[in-house]
């Protein structure tokens, strides 16, 4: 089996592969990796900040043209790179294909962005003199992403960093590294110049720790976990650099008793389950009012009870594996936590057997929790909600910014009034009504507040917030 290497300065190298396993079946390996060393990290490093000084005096229609292409490669290949995502990741084949679209509809965005250069230009306080006020590169990036949204998270840090100006060296997860290298591979195809997106992956320890301490990067972007966010703050710190962090989040979801109950379930349901409810956006505290409570809850178990839990390129699979075993195990303490706190499991909630060997867990819902309940404080990752019975609106709203985490909060109701006072007045950086909490647009901001993010927004114009610094010029015009 080839051996898919790291690219350092524009040069494939690397000898020894670890597998890539496929969660749906634990026979397959999707492919052998390479595991980069803290050797190759510095050298990444090196390659990067070699290239930056051309690479960001590069013209801005060629910077265009090759996020276009890289755009139009990526969604040339969408069936095959969408089977890939999903023989590693999990997610289903529907939903593995709508991330490649979005991979390349992210590469299409900021190649327009290539073409809008930001700037002002404004008159002194004194006579005689202009300002300009531009925009730079701040130079090399480091970026690091998680293994939920293999392709899409990368597209979104990448693409910006490239299009206005700076080098980078990528650290994928290494549970996803498929996505990643194919990601790479079609940059350097689209004619992207050697050195300027490097690639080595390997173990945190290894390659993450060695950009955390290397003295070269202008920045890091980062998605994980709480924890290694922090570790990244502190070292991000020591070196005087920016950084950016998004983090977990333990996500809201408010039905009031005037909501429509067909769109709450469906809303609920792609929140909590889909993605096997592997994403930093899922909604997995479901707080309801007592009028609707039992129409809800009824209704809600009916809907779970039809989704199929199966292998990820099974064309009648709603709902695929975790990640890995570690995540499994992970799903089901926090299951049997629930019970031991006085929850009541409704539904779901135990492993699953199928035709192939994988990580399967059927769907849980739990009914009878209250906010201080671990399993409503944590996040847990994976396909597990909780349903808090609450007497109002008031006591919802309290309840739904009882949490260290502010990414995305969501509300079901026909009511305005309580609509607009829940999209002021919810601590998250991102609302949504009548809406899933997961699921958002690539050209406007991502991010959230507390515990969930740290930093300027990623996607959309906000991106240049991170991957530019300002410079402001004076003229004495005589």
């Amino acid at each position: 089996m080839t051996i898919h290497q790291n690219l350092i300065g524009g040069d494939w190298v690397g000898m020894d592969g670890v597998p890539n396993i496929n969660p749906s079946d634990t026979r397959d390996v999707v492919g052998l990796y390479a595991q980069g060393s803290v050797d190759d990290a510095r050298q990444a490093v090196a390659a990067a900040k070699a290239s930056f000084a051309n690479w960001s005096q590069t013209g801005l229609l060629e910077r265009h043209a090759i996020l276009r292409r890289a755009s139009d490669l990526i969604l040339l290949r969408k069936g095959e790179l969408g089977r890939l995502l999903s023989r590693e990741e999990g997610k289903t084949l529907l939903e593995g294909i709508g991330e490649v679209v979005r991979a390349a509809q992210i590469f299409d965005f900021y190649a327009g962005e290539c073409l809008r250069p930001m700037g002002e230009c404004l008159p002194s306080t004194r006579p005689n003199v202009g300002v300009e006020i531009t925009r730079e590169p701040i130079g090399v990036v480091g970026i690091i992403t998680p293994w939920n949204f293999p392709i899409a998270i990368p597209a979104w840090k990448i693409a910006p960093a490239l299009a206005y100006g700076n080098c980078v060296v990528f650290k994928p997860a290494e549970l996803v590294p498929g996505s990643a290298w194919a990601l790479v591979d079609i940059l350097k195809q689209a004619g992207l110049p050697n050195g300027v997106l490097n690639l080595v992956m390997g173990r945190g320890s290894d390659v993450g720790q060695t950009l955390l301490d290397s003295p070269d990067l202008a920045g890091i972007s980062f998605t994980g976990s709480t924890g290694v966010g922090a570790r990244v703050a502190a070292s991000s710190i020591a070196h005087q650099r920016k950084y950016q962090l998004e983090m977990g989040g333990k996500n809201p979801f408010v039905i009031l008793d005037d909501a429509d109950l067909a769109i709450s379930v469906e809303a609920v349901v792609n929140s909590a389950f889909f993605s096997t409810g592997q994403r930093c956006t899922a909604a997995s505290r479901l707080i309801v009012t007592e009028g609707i409570h039992d129409h809800f809850v009824a209704a809600l178990v009916a809907r779970m009870a039809g989704l199929r839990v199966d292998h990820a390129l099974k064309d009648e699979t709603h709902v695929g594996p975790v990640v890995d075993d570690g995540q499994l195990q992970q799903d089901l303490r926090f299951i049997e936590l629930g019970q031991k706190e006085g929850a009541r499991l409704v539904t779901g909630g135990h492993r699953l057997n199928r035709e192939t060997p994988g990580f399967y867990i059927q769907p849980a819902l739990f009914a009878e929790a209250t906010s201080k309940m671990s399993i409503c404080q944590e996040e847990i990752f994976g396909p597990v909600a909780t349903v808090i019975k609450v007497r109002n609106y008031d006591e919802a709203l309290e309840t739904a910014n009882d949490t260290r985490f502010g990414l995305s909060a969501g509300i079901a109701t026909s009511s305005l009034k309580h609509a607009s006072h829940f999209k002021r007045n919810a601590q998250a950086g991102m609302v949504m009504v009548n809406l899933p909490t997961a699921g958002v647009d690539f050209h406007v901001p991502f991010g959230g507040r507390k515990s969930s993010s740290y930093g300027s927004r990623e996607q959309g114009r906000y991106a240049a917030e991170f991957y530019t610094t300002v410079k402001t010029a004076y003229t004495y015009a005589g």
